[in-house]
């Protein structure tokens, strides 16, 4: 997650929005390339076992942020006990993913960028106009193709392949790269998005990583700190369990287990 990281994902992005820009058929070309006319379809769509494989994907992302969500969960329930994950990663994962693969995603562009998706235009059997990347005034009401929601959330793995330990950085950042660009390439195979789609998604995905890094681990901010996470989370406990107490009453009890905690630690 360094600057040249950056200054190569802003340069393919920026020539792959010129290019599709100028030559917009080029999404219907790759599209293409899963379309049997033979039986005026995608042959994917027909395969259960297929669909197996693209929910897969999404319980493999998912899988990679679900400690941190159970980790939220149990300090909550219990406010004396340690966060399971490091502060700063539960921030990081959560965060990320949610931008990346939700708000970004579905909250945003699909909702209100009209590009139809790959099945529903009228070059592969379907009604609507084909329009490219840039133009938000397609045909699709709902839940439409820019961008890949799912292509986000296979990117999103970078979130965590950057906090492998950095002699297997190299490798976990290769697998999230090679797990993105499959399950997108699986997507496009449905017929459910254009490669525009697919690559922005992804782009998306990295450039979101990028910052939050920079600000919790490179810039170590202090209200992104493993402490003031956990204190903060403590914080929210105490009032959602015992009623609307006061900084200071918060402050009575974290510090009293703070005590209870350094005294057990010294016993033994």
């Amino acid at each position: 997650m360094n600057r040249t990281g950056l200054f190569i994902a802003l340069a393919l992005w920026l020539v792959i929005a010129i290019v599709f820009a100028i030559f917009p058929e080029l999404d219907l070309k790759l599209a293409a390339l899963f379309y049997d006319s033979a039986i005026a379809g995608f042959p994917l769509q027909q395969h259960g076992w297929a669909a197996v494989i693209r929910d897969g994907a999404m319980y493999i992302a998912w899988a990679f942020v679900l400690p941190s969500i159970l980790a939220v969960i149990l300090k909550l329930i219990r406010p004396s006990s340690r966060l399971l994950v490091s502060g700063r990663a539960v921030v990081f994962l959560i965060l990320t993913m949610v931008l990346s693969a939700g708000v970004l995603t579905n909250f945003s562009f699909k909702a209100f960028w009209g590009r139809p998706r790959p099945v529903a235009v009228t070059e592969f059997g379907g009604a609507s106009q084909f329009v490219a990347w840039w133009d938000p005034r397609g045909e699709c009401k709902r839940n439409c193709s820019f961008f890949s929601g799912e292509g986000a959330t296979a990117y999103w793995t970078l979130a965590p392949a950057a906090l492998a330990p950095p002699q297997w950085r190299p490798l976990a950042y290769g697998a999230a790269l090679v797990f993105g660009t499959a399950t997108g390439l699986w997507r496009m195979a449905f017929g459910g998005h254009f490669f525009t789609d697919v690559t922005f998604a992804g782009l998306v995905s990295f450039i979101v990583i990028w910052l939050f890094y920079a600000l919790i681990y490179r810039r170590q901010w202090p209200a992104f700190s493993d402490a003031a996470v956990d204190r903060w989370l403590t914080r929210l406990a105490l009032r959602r369990w015992r009623g609307a107490a006061s900084d200071a009453a918060v402050d009575r009890w974290l510090a009293g287990k703070q005590r209870d905690r350094t005294g057990s630690e010294d016993l033994a």
